[in-house]
């Protein structure tokens, strides 16, 4: 009985290959999807369950062992659908050097100009899906609607104070949301007068810093490709860190 029962169960797993080999011939795109969901839906049913009293053949709690099922799952949608193995080519006229250490939410950007070293602290990417309105023209509706990265620059000379710039970079475009003197001398206890927000300053004034970074590197073909490096460091960032959920879940 138990053999007509795998016989039954075998030929019903055939005949889901069948249809996915059906559905992929009318249709290529996806074919790994329907194969691997038929041997799925199987697979369960295809091998003969044998059930044990014994409490210690139960490793793992069952709510411990949907958790994995979940997580590896998880970690294969990311294989397939993340181009996580892609190495964005750093462009020849691309003015830094980037210090990227696996594991961190950021990478370090720096260089030389002139007497000042500059160093940019890059954060991961704020993307948005969809689409804005197109019939609103205001600036900040347009902006709401882009994906944008944000930026930390800092500019020093030898000793005494150093500039520090807060931005967001979009497609085509930067925005100083800040701009402060930072005097490394004061102490904890001290505070510092940062000025007043950067779109209260002249607007001649304001023109005038976006071309002082602008010389120095930050512009927007810089940030443009600093957004796609940061989307493919997200997506290696993402599964190392499913991994290694799944590394302490079976521990």
């Amino acid at each position: 009985m138990a053999f007509n029962s795998i016989l039954r169960k075998s030929g019903s797993f055939a005949r889901a290959l069948a249809v996915a080999g059906q559905l992929t011939k009318n249709n290529h795109v996806g074919h790994r999807t329907l194969i691997c969901t038929a041997i799925n839906h199987h697979k369960d049913s295809f091998v003969p369950k044998f059930h044990f009293s014994s409490v210690a053949a139960q490793k793992k709690p069952t709510s411990d062992e949907n958790l994995l099922r979940v997580i590896q799952s998880e970690i294969e949608c990311a294989q397939e659908t993340d181009d996580h193995n892609a190495v964005e080519g750093v462009p020849s006229n691309f003015p830094f050097k980037i210090i990227d250490s696996p594991g961190q939410q950021t990478i370090t950007l720096e260089r030389m100009y002139q007497e000042e070293e500059i160093k940019v602290e890059v954060h991961m990417p704020d993307l948005v899906t969809g689409e804005g309105n197109n019939e609103d023209d205001d600036n900040e509706s347009e902006r709401a609607s882009q994906s944008s990265i944000p930026l930390s620059i800092n500019v020093y000379k030898k000793g005494g104070p150093y500039l520090e710039f807060n931005c967001v970079g979009y497609p085509d475009e930067i925005i100083i949301d800040s701009l402060s003197v930072k005097n490394p001398d004061l102490t904890e206890d001290q505070i510092a007068y940062e000025g007043p927000d950067f779109q209260d300053l002249d607007e001649n004034l304001q023109k005038s810093f976006h071309r002082y970074l602008e010389i120095r590197g930050i512009k927007p073909s810089t940030t443009n490709f600093l957004h796609e490096y940061m989307i493919n460091k997200d997506s290696k960032e993402y599964l190392v860190w499913l991994n290694k959920l799944k590394s302490f879940v079976q521990a």
